[in-house]
């Protein structure tokens, strides 16, 4: 389905599912962050670039989800 960013990056932190490749994102709107989770281990503690492929990817066919989503993982 997609991800649109416009006004939803800009007020409030979102979550991303991405199962075609095992990963979820945060996006941070207050440092303009984005974080990284791979299915069953921990969040990266380094933020990735906005133009890691793969994150745009996640843009275009993954979906959003909760924080509870994204803190309990798969």
């Amino acid at each position: 389905m997609g991800i649109n960013k416009g006004a939803l990056f800009s007020c409030q932190n979102v979550y991303i599912d991405y199962p075609f490749e095992d990963v979820m994102y945060r996006w941070n709107y207050e440092t303009e962050m984005i974080y990284v989770k791979f299915y069953n281990k921990s969040e990266r503690s380094e933020p990735i670039s906005f133009y890691n492929k793969l994150f745009n990817d996640a843009l275009l066919s993954g979906h959003q989800i909760t924080k509870e989503e994204y803190i309990k993982g798969k």
